[in-house]
């Protein structure tokens, strides 16, 4: 959840630190702070708050040094304060380093320290690090490490710096994303690409249980036996501009208006325009494993949850495939009834953006340990769920970097709506002519997002019309109480207001209560077969002083005062994806009519990698 960056090589590493760590300001944060080795020790600089302050006093006080760390802190282990952001040290100071992720033993392993006579100066579980490598110290930092992380239990990605080895990074992972850039006669390093990005494309990705010693001129790779390890390095494609706001005010409001190129993007890497084909080598079924599926469990969390009901929908409904969709967090402790069941039975998919979701790598973990196959979708090339995975999907979305997912979470149900009809036809339930037919609706998707673009100032309208609203609750049922799940979620992630999503039958079971004249209701509309049973709630609510809006189909019959964003020419499984982009609009300009901090949020982060 925090950010970590890194640098070593002959210039100063000030610069980099700096701009690394604003490049991962979308992931959340409550505090900064970096390190540098110089001559008499280590020159360390934090503020509470933004990065602009801690740059405030890095201009005040200086910093050389041509290898050091910085860290971004979303407080886990105490308050947010100076004394509990990174970088930590040992008592003597010799060591200092950067830690994402939770220490679950830090209790124990502070109080065997306590008794040795360490005394602490933060709340913190890195502190904790900090001074065991301290007491263990055998002259070598990396003989060290590896009998410290012995001693660790949890998630963890460490940067240390040793103050007897002014030029070398030392770096452990396990179950926290960490990425070392290769430079000119420079390397870097980062929890994140998007750091790496103005600066190189070439990168290794350290596996879990690897320690890499990173000095200016090379990077070797240990694993926790002390053996060398091989790794070969990547090159990253995404684009520097992608991490820039490029005129737009806002990166939400960017990555929204991005969504046309992104769902082409990613429709030309999984079907071939030139005969309305599914590319077979991107697929992760063979026709055999098609027909011996029996059952899908879909696990994610958050955004990416409600990507995967609407996977839930599309594969039932398409190919008559049985399918769960559970929140990562509470499958991995669920009990799963046994089952005689064999890996190509029973198969379970993981959705994660950054690819490093705590709790849905777990729920991949849990589901592996049971026999199932594993695949994935992530938008991140070469992340631990990716790397878990028996086979995975990538969403081309490119970096994203507002806190709420929206390009990212489009390209997910696309995902879900190509497999779907590849799943349909190789089961049988679906012929040919029928297969193309849904792939050509499916390559619409671009020109029909983009039309809802060219009118997002009526939205804009709408919401400074409807600034007083005071709860906005979000009503639809089948695909569209998914889509009034992901609506109000990002509604209430960008704007503070309160938000909720209901079944719209199921309003009249408690919710009407909630209704007055400062309500605002959005019906989520597009499945036609129970378009008439959603517009009479919306009469009920409206009798009782609700403003109305329709995200949909247009009624035949005019509701009187009711706002309608017309969704039309859509059949129901790309609709449920146009009415999205109408939500998305509307949380990012009611979040502006209320002042609030669209890209960063609070106590909200990018990527969660705690449990």
């Amino acid at each position: 959840m925090c950010g970590i960056v890194g640098f070593t090589g002959k210039t100063s590493c000030c610069e980099f630190l700096l701009k690394g760590l604003s490049a991962l300001e979308y992931r959340g944060y409550d505090s900064a702070g970096i390190a540098a080795v110089q001559a008499d020790g280590f020159a360390v600089r934090k503020a509470v708050g933004r990065i602009d302050q801690l740059r405030e006093e890095v201009e005040k006080n200086p910093i050389s040094g041509v290898c050091g760390i910085g860290h971004t802190r979303w407080a886990t282990h105490g308050k947010p304060s100076l004394e509990n952001c990174h970088p930590h040290f040992d008592i003597d100071r010799r060591i200092a380093l950067v830690h994402n992720g939770i220490i679950e033993n830090y209790a124990e392993l502070k109080a065997q320290l306590m008794e040795k006579g360490v005394s602490f100066v933060s709340e913190t579980d890195t502190e904790v690090v900090a001074q065991l490598l301290a007491v263990h110290y055998e002259n070598d930092m990396k003989t060290t490490l590896l009998k410290v992380l012995g001693m660790l239990k949890g998630s963890f990605a460490l940067v240390i710096l040793d103050r007897c080895a002014p030029d070398t990074l030392y770096c452990a992972r396990s179950h926290s994303p960490l990425v070392i850039g290769v430079g000119q006669g420079c390397h870097y390093v980062a929890s994140d690409v998007c750091a790496l990005l103005e600066y190189t494309r070439n990168v290794y990705l350290p596996e879990d249980g690897d320690i890499a010693v990173v000095t200016p001129g090379s990077t070797v790779f240990y694993g926790l036996d002390g053996k060398e390890r091989k790794r070969v390095n990547v090159t990253i494609s995404w684009d520097t501009s992608a991490a820039q706001k490029n005129g737009f005010d806002h990166f939400m409001l960017k990555e929204i208006c991005e969504q046309p190129q992104v769902i082409a993007d990613t429709l030309a890497h999984y079907i071939d325009s030139a005969d309305y084909t599914i590319r077979r080598e991107h697929m992760p079924f063979t026709p055999e494993q098609a027909k011996q599926l029996k059952e899908l469990t879909i696990a994610a969390c958050g955004t990416a949850y409600h990507a995967g009901c609407m996977g839930k929908a599309l594969i039932e409904q398409f190919a008559g495939v049985r399918t769960d969709a559970c929140v990562a967090s509470e499958y991995r402790y669920q009990t799963v009834v046994e089952q005689e069941r064999n890996p190509e039975g029973h198969v379970f998919l993981a959705v994660s953006q950054s690819g490093e979701t705590a709790d849905t790598l777990a729920a991949l973990r849990k589901a592996k340990q049971l026999g199932m196959r594993a695949l994935a979708f992530s938008n991140v090339i070469g992340a631990s769920i990716a790397r878990e995975a028996d086979t995975v999907m990538y969403t081309l979305a490119g970096p994203e970097i507002a806190v709420a997912s929206t390009k990212a979470y489009l390209t997910q149900v696309l995902l879900f709506e190509i497999l779907a009809l590849d799943l349909a036809h190789l089961r049988g339930k679906i012929s040919d002519e029928e297969l193309k037919d849904a792939l050509k609706t499916l390559m619409s998707l671009p020109r029909q997002i983009q039309s809802i673009l060219n009118q997002r100032a009526i939205v804009e309208d709408f919401a400074r019309a409807n600034r007083a609203c005071h709860d906005i609750f979000f009503i639809g049922r089948l695909m569209d109480y998914t889509t009034s799940l992901e609506s109000a979620l990002k509604l209430k992630e960008v704007s503070y207001l309160h938000s909720e999503a209901y079944p719209a039958g199921e309003l009249k079971h408690g919710t009407i209560a909630l209704i007055d004249e400062r309500t605002l209701v959005a019906a989520i509309a597009t499945q036609p077969q129970i378009l008439e049973k959603t517009l009479s709630n919306m009469q009920e609510v409206k009798a009782r002083g609700a403003y109305l809006l329709l995200i949909g189909t247009p009624p035949q019959t005019p509701i009187e005062g009711c706002t309608v964003w017309p969704i039309e020419d859509a059949p129901w499984y790309t609709a449920p994806l146009l009415a999205t982009v109408y939500a998305q609009l509307f949380a990012y300009y009611t979040a502006r009519q209320h002042g609030c901090d669209i890209d960063k949020p609070r106590n909200l982060a990018k990527s969660v990698t705690v449990e």
